[in-house]
């Protein structure tokens, strides 16, 4: 395992190149305006945003090397810092504000739409309290934990800086994975010539779902974090969909569960799909058992924390220096006030401080979970909920009941979900300008920029679509919000399901006793198993090429693996690319115009699952490839 005072970055610390320029500050804020209103459209569609920060690096590099004919990896690094704030920025904010406008269109509910203001200044809040709440993480995660929480994404966007500046081999390398992974993605959720989920049901006496989503990034995910990072996500989803759905199906048997039909007929627990129980019953036990692993998480990292509040921001080397610790707490206070007073804000004092006190605490589980899965996979939404249980409940014990009861917890757990999403991709960011050599006080500073353009360009397009379409319709039908509404209901109305949510606690409680990682293993149990086995899959491929005894030597081993990360990273750079292409083609109506997957009938369709997972096995095999050609491995381990 790597020791932090063995790594040197690719920049020494005693060398200065341009970073902070005019140049990367105005096309990152362009790229935050750009992502950022893709992804609050992709998330309100399908209810999940894709990372930016490989992309915004891609794109940078196009601009300032090629077009610009300049030669800094600084100036690249601090436009994809700029610009993944957009993204970052709008996954929080569109898991949460859609329920008040949905709460608005209905009769009698005494709710007013919020405004563009409002909108904007919640965002902004969150999203600058976000990066500054991660300012005194970054030397217990990023730094004293180098070699040992993978951020994958970070890391992966680092070797797309790297390859691109050395070139030769590992820049193909990297670029092979991109282009692949691009065409891949546009051929199955473009195209839709295949699906880009394969699953397979069982339903009555044992009622469960298995499949993944055969993506290169999820794959290109796995093989950054390692099989064993991997097993522990994988091994929650095999206890969330082989074990908990089956066992709620078998036990609830002809007894009437809480989902109906389209009639408004209950239905039996017996007569549930999988993703049926999933989405009603499991996911709770998966958030109860997120907010306790990080809870526990929390314990654990709290007093590196600490010490980060009490460092002196300026007087390092230009790689160790931050924020200054007095700028950040007072930022922080300024922050809160307003927060507490700004009348477009419907928070009290009471709410401002739950939002410093929560805020810090998913500050620090964010910054860990995302080193573990990365951005992508970043559970907010679970985090979000278990949110707004606790602020709702204290807000229903003070008196705090009703619309504006209901209005002030999702504006309370609005900022908090920005909060934990920024400081999640600050964190990715910094594990990048780490590598390579960047100054994290440059990259903090850029990260509030993207955060305060990002706020603005949000607020606008949320209540543009909202204006277009309307929040819950079939165009945007806001998933994530929509269960974040029925959160805060079911609290208010006291039908929240609290056995679920306690069972989530016990269960990370006994992961953590038994010495697993706890917060691998809980959000393993929240996300859907189409995620981890496919990152389990990336994993697995990682031990065999870690092991495979047919190497000459130990060095043309590492190659061959560290040719696998090269690869693995151009796999998530070509999804995220385009998938931020997709996006923009929704938002222009092509999306529907591409999509061929009726053009080849029923007969298609029929075996899609196969043809998803040949095409999958196809895409391993590259990656296997990649990591065992010999010419070029021995090439290069020379």
């Amino acid at each position: 395992m790597e020791k932090k005072n063995d790594f040197k970055p690719f920049i020494s610390a005693d060398k200065v190149l341009p970073e902070f320029t005019v140049t990367s500050v105005i096309l990152g804020m362009i790229l935050a305006v750009i992502f950022g209103g893709a992804n609050a459209y992709l998330g309100l569609r399908v209810g999940m945003t894709v990372s930016a920060s490989i992309p915004a690096a891609v794109i940078s590099m196009g601009v300032i090397r090629v077009i610009l004919k300049k030669d800094s990896i600084l100036e690249n690094n601090m436009v994809q810092t700029i610009g993944s704030a957009g993204e970052s920025l709008a996954a929080g904010a569109i898991f949460t504000i859609p329920a008040i406008f949905i709460w608005a269109s209905e009769k009698g509910s005494g709710v007013t739409a919020p405004s563009f203001v409002s909108i904007a200044l919640i965002a902004l809040c969150g999203g600058i309290l976000g990066v500054l709440f991660m300012v005194p993480l970054r030397t217990a995660l990023i730094v004293e934990e180098h070699g040992v929480l993978p951020y994958p994404e970070g890391t992966a966007c680092a070797e797309v800086l790297l390859a691109g500046e050395e070139g030769g081999s590992k820049s193909k390398v990297v670029f092979a994975g991109l282009g692949i992974a691009a065409v891949y993605k546009f051929i199955a959720d473009g195209l839709k010539l295949f699906p880009s989920e394969v699953e397979f049901s069982m339903q009555g006496q044992y009622t469960t779902s298995v499949g993944m989503d055969v993506l290169p990034a999820l794959a290109g995910v796995g093989y950054i974090c390692g099989v064993q990072v991997s097993s522990y996500l994988f091994a929650g989803g095999v206890l969330s969909y082989l074990v908990l759905i089956p066992a709620i199906a078998y036990f609830g048997g002809d007894s009437l569960s809480k989902v109906v039909d389209e009639t408004g007929k209950a239905l039996a627990f017996n007569q549930l799909g999988a993703s049926q129980i999933w989405s009603n019953y499991v996911r709770y036990i998966g958030a109860g058992a997120v907010a306790a692993g990080g809870l526990i998480s929390l314990i654990k990292t709290f007093g590196h924390a600490m010490k980060g509040f009490g460092k002196k921001g300026d007087s390092q080397l230009r790689t160790q220096q931050d924020i200054s610790m007095k700028v950040v707490l007072g930022g922080i206070l300024i922050i809160a006030v307003l927060i507490w007073l700004l009348p477009e804000i419907p928070v009290s004092l009471l709410g401002a401080l739950m939002i410093v006190v929560f805020g810090f605490f998913f500050a620090t589980v964010s910054s860990r979970m995302v080193g573990i899965v990365g951005s992508s996979n970043n559970p907010v939404s679970g985090m979000a909920i278990a949110t707004l249980i606790v602020t709702t409940f204290i807000l229903k014990a003070t008196g705090n009941t009703g619309a504006a009861g209901m209005v002030s917890a999702i504006s309370i757990g609005t900022v908090i979900c920005i909060v934990a999403a920024m400081a999640g991709d600050t964190s990715q960011d910094l594990k990048t300008g780490y590598i390579v050599g960047a100054t994290p006080r440059l990259q903090q500073i850029g990260e509030l920029i993207g955060a305060i353009v990002a706020a603005f360009a949000i607020g606008g397009v949320m209540y543009l679509l909202n204006a277009a379409w309307g929040f819950g319709s079939d165009q945007i039908p806001a998933p994530q919000a929509t269960l974040m509404k029925m959160v805060v209901e079911g609290v208010m109305g006291g039908t929240l399901p609290w056995v679920l949510i306690f069972m989530g606690v016990f269960i990370a409680i006994v992961v953590e006793i038994l010495g697993i990682p706890v917060l691998a293993f809980s959000i393993g149990l929240y996300l859907p198993i189409y995620l981890s086995a496919p990152i389990m899959v990336g994993g697995v491929i990682r031990w065999f090429v870690d092991n495979k005894k047919k190497y000459d030597s130990d060095k043309a081993r590492k190659d061959g693996s560290d040719r696998g990360v090269l690869y693995a990273a151009g796999m998530i750079a070509g999804e995220g690319i385009v998938g931020i292409l997709l996006a923009v083609l929704a938002v222009f109506g092509v999306a529907d115009k591409i999509n061929l997957s009726s053009v080849y009938g029923a007969a298609f369709q029929s075996v899609g699952n196969w043809v998803g997972l040949a095409a999958f096995v196809v895409l391993l095999a590259i990656l296997f490839y990649f990591t065992r050609n010999k010419k070029t491995i021995e090439v290069d381990a020379k």
